[in-house]
């Protein structure tokens, strides 16, 4: 079970690597790696559970925020009533084609890697179609749009090698581009 102690944090080279791509088949560690993050995420999201094992809420987690540069992320994006909006564990994603809209978070973003809070608009695409591989190595190619498209965006940077206020602007972090969408 991942705990907050194997999440690495701002500093560590790892997360400012170009993470690789994985191949199929995968090793069982790297299908074991796609589960265990999952299922952080789902610990995460129970208040009990996460109070329990001292767990940060999670969204998302990308394979470089536990020390491994490799092409694999979870994603758990919950809407507000509960329901799921999007959940899979992603290998080798990458985007295929993105809207000229942007959005970006009222509440900014955050990150299981950065224990500090750094206000600002993170901006990012409203939509995204997104190609990635499950963990039989079968390839899924998704519209996703709104929060769960940010999400996504926001561990595909940790795949990068970027973070998050990477994205915010020194000088204006709270001016957005025009016709900006702002998630609630």
């Amino acid at each position: 079970m991942i705990l907050m102690k194997d999440i690495i944090r701002e500093g560590n080279p790892t997360l400012r690597e170009t993470a690789q791509k994985v191949t199929f088949p995968l090793t069982q560690d790297e299908r074991q790696l796609g589960k265990d993050m999952m299922k952080y995420l789902e610990i995460s999201q129970d208040e009990d559970l996460a109070a329990k094992y001292h767990l940060r809420a999670g969204v998302g987690l990308a394979a470089p925020q536990v020390d491994v540069s490799k092409r694999i992320a979870a994603v758990l994006a919950p809407a507000n009533d509960g329901k799921i909006l999007f959940k899979d564990i992603l290998y080798n994603p990458r985007i295929l084609r993105e809207s000229v809209k942007h959005a970006a978070l009222n509440e900014g973003e955050g990150c299981l890697s950065v224990n500090r809070n750094v206000p600002g608009f993170v901006v990012r695409v409203d939509r995204i179609t997104l190609e990635y591989f499950d963990i039989t190595g079968q390839r899924h190619e998704i519209k996703l749009k709104d929060y769960p498209a940010i999400v996504v965006q926001h561990e595909l940077d940790h795949l990068n090698g970027v973070l998050f206020y990477d994205h915010i602007s020194k000088e204006s972090p709270f001016k957005l581009p025009e016709n900006t969408i702002v998630i609630e």
